[in-house]
């Protein structure tokens, strides 16, 4: 009874830890205005991006809270596996693993980026900055965040598989996590039928908010879930 209250009070923590960096690094994100593609307001940059610097550091910010966001995100996915009945556990086993295959795509563009494109432009080394800085619309950096969003949405899709279909709450929990794929997944072909493969950064910026609604969204709810059953074993 005391391991799993130990359980329940890591996945309620976890739950909220994972709200609150998610709603921090959004509001850091939103201050970094594209200043290229088809979102940039004005003076955009072009390739092959040489004033990179000008938007350093402001536009890094958000990176650096997002490699905690992805912490939280991994051990609220790990808990909910803990947290789900025997008969759900291999939903949430591939659950963890999806998170896992996300988190690792995301932390390595993410520390990447914050770690190798300003000191390289700062000493001068250009070669191949392009092909990796977040504002090449078609760049590694793009690409790799798309992967790393699609595969979080198949990590609540699995998820959703663990909540029941019979109590209210657990309904509702169960229906925004199956949302979250198909409507990454009706993003990415609409884009693509549009733009094709020169959808720029569009299709990121939609999985992004998709994801990260979902994830307040949800951290919040399951957070009830937890407190409720915590209440039972009192």
């Amino acid at each position: 009874m005391n391991e799993d209250k130990m359980i329940l009070k890591f996945g309620l923590y976890s739950s909220l830890s994972l709200t609150l960096l998610t709603i921090i690094t959004w509001g850091f994100a939103m201050t970094a205005v594209p200043p290229a593609g088809p979102y940039c307001p004005a003076d955009c940059m072009s390739y092959p991006f040489a004033d990179i610097l000008s938007y350093y550091p402001r536009d890094y910010y958000w990176m650096y809270l997002s490699i905690f966001q992805l912490f939280a995100y991994l051990l609220f996915i790990v808990s909910n596996h803990f947290i789900a009945p025997i008969e759900k556990k291999l939903f949430s086993f591939i659950s963890v693993t999806f998170a896992l295959i996300s988190a690792i795509v995301l932390l390595i563009a993410y520390f990447v980026q914050f770690s190798v494109v300003p000191i390289s432009m700062m000493k001068g080394e250009t070669d191949g900055i392009a092909l990796i800085t977040q504002y090449n619309g078609h760049g590694i950096f793009i690409a790799l965040e798309e992967l790393g969003y699609i595969t979080m949405s198949i990590s609540f899709l699995f998820l959703a598989m663990v909540f029941s279909k019979k109590n209210r709450l657990e309904k509702a929990i169960r229906l925004i996590l199956i949302i979250s794929p198909l409507l990454t997944g009706l993003s990415f072909i609409l884009y693509s039928i549009k733009f094709g493969i020169d959808r720029s950064y569009r299709f990121e910026v939609v999985t992004i908010t998709i994801n990260w609604l979902i994830t307040i969204t949800i951290g919040i709810l399951i957070s009830i879930v937890i407190k409720n059953r915590l209440k039972m074993i009192k």
